[in-house]
């Protein structure tokens, strides 16, 4: 779906915060300037997070606490694989808030066989393109249910 203006990317977010259940799982996959933790930000808003969101790019992890805790992890620093599961971050697929995933083409192999890929690129300065991609039929009933205009 073409978003022409960050406005959409924030009602994307918003439209898919609607339909997020604990437990999701979204993959945010993108270069550096594609507007990963833009969507992020607009899904933790939709949840009910009012303070802001930043990237966790330093400190690889933060919670926030809306109508479902976000877990918002950033693994582009991670060296393998193998450190995402040493850090433990499987556990956050495990509980009952919404784990977000930015870089997470890293660790695809890792994530949950239901989960929902968001694969975004930048079109221009400030549009952008996100394929959206169910897994699972957890996730596909958030596709299903997106009420988002095209």
């Amino acid at each position: 779906m073409e978003l022409p203006t960050p406005q959409a990317s924030t009602a994307l977010g918003h439209a898919l915060a609607a339909q997020l259940f604990p437990g999701a799982v979204l993959a945010l996959i993108g270069p550096l300037g594609a507007g990963k933790t833009h969507l992020t930000a607009a899904l933790a808003e939709g949840l009910g997070i009012a303070h802001g969101v930043s990237s966790p790019t330093f400190v690889l992890q933060q919670e926030y606490y809306g109508r479902l805790t976000v877990y918002h992890l950033d693994v582009y620093r991670l060296p393998s694989p193998q450190a995402f599961v040493d850090l433990g971050f499987q556990e956050c697929f495990e509980g009952e808030g919404v784990c977000i995933l930015e870089w997470a083409d890293r660790v695809l192999d890792l994530l949950p066989a239901d989960h929902l890929q968001i694969v975004l690129q930048a079109t221009g300065e400030n549009s952008r393109r996100a394929t959206l991609r169910a897994t699972g039929p957890r996730h596909a009933r958030v596709l299903t249910d997106l009420s988002f205009p095209d």
